[in-house]
């Protein structure tokens, strides 16, 4: 990517103003906290979230979910300033969701309201998990090539999708992730570091179970590809692939069904959660 900022084509959620709005909002939650004399952990406290989040908030690296600026608004003394925010911050998110490719939005939808996510990924971190530059890279080495513009806006989109990680109540979730892709430096070894250390913070969080695949497992269940498991809201679970912009949601409930047991085999033959975390700490003092 070119260095110089006025070569750069907006992301878009710099042109329609969300970026902007979200970096506002954390530092005035910034200056309200300082203010009424807590800490980042106070407020995390009070919040009922973890002290990342708020750090992350504060940065506008996170974006301020209104459940989190409903209760925050009180505990800052804010005098209703969050909440007056809640309604904009909604529209945001929901322009965040439509700027997805036609043939991924309807994932990304069901994927923004499930109170269920399981993901295995045999090939590349899932894209729920990654980072700014892991993800860049992703698009920066597709092949045919995206131009500047595509790979900005596919950028912009993909990280919109975190703000699942600061809802609540939160969607249980699992990931089930090859060790193969753990050893791929695939943005270089320093930002691959960032990487790691992402999986660390996330496997930390309460509703998040991690593990890893080992290679050398004589048997596997998984061999056909990444899919995801999703359970929507009062329905029925439901199976997602994806290859090579080729998406398909699947509601067949034998086809559903046959996703589900794969995956149960799949984390029944990966590492324990907390081996799991061992292993990944492993690699980064390895790096």
């Amino acid at each position: 990517m070119s260095g110089n900022e006025e070569e750069r084509p907006e992301r878009p959620s710099e042109v329609d103003g969300t970026a902007h709005l979200f970096r506002a909002l954390g530092k005035i939650i910034k200056v309200l906290r300082r203010n009424a004399g807590l800490s980042q952990s106070d407020l995390a406290e009070a919040t009922h979230c973890s002290e990342d989040l708020v750090s992350s908030v504060e940065r506008g690296v996170r974006t301020p979910q209104p459940d989190f600026l409903l209760r925050a608004d009180p505990v800052l003394g804010a005098g209703g300033v969050l909440i007056a925010a809640v309604d904009d911050v909604r529209d945001a998110l929901a322009r965040a969701r439509t700027r997805h490719p036609d043939w991924f939005r309807d994932f990304a939808d069901e994927e923004a309201k499930a109170v269920a996510l399981h993901y295995y990924a045999p090939q590349a971190m899932p894209g729920i998990l990654q980072t700014s530059a892991y993800a860049e890279a992703v698009f920066r080495y597709r092949r045919p090539l995206y131009d500047e513009e595509t790979i900005e806006k596919r950028l912009a989109d993909r990280l919109a999708r975190q703000v699942i990680f600061d809802k609540w109540p939160a969607p249980t979730m699992s990931f089930v992730i090859e060790e193969s892709v753990l050893r791929r430096p695939l943005c270089g070894r320093g930002a691959f570091r960032e990487q790691l250390r992402r999986l660390v913070e996330v496997d930390r969080l309460r509703n998040v179970h991690l593990q890893v695949m080992p290679t050398d497992r004589q048997e596997h269940p998984g061999l056909e590809g990444a899919f995801t498991l999703l359970t929507p809201k009062g329905r029925r679970e439901v199976a997602y692939i994806e290859s090579y912009s080729h998406a398909r949601l699947i509601t067949d409930p034998e086809e559903v069904r046959m996703y589900t047991e794969r995956y149960g085999i799949i984390r029944a033959q990966a590492l324990t959660p907390q081996e799991s975390l061992e292993r990944i700490e492993k690699m980064l003092g390895e790096l």
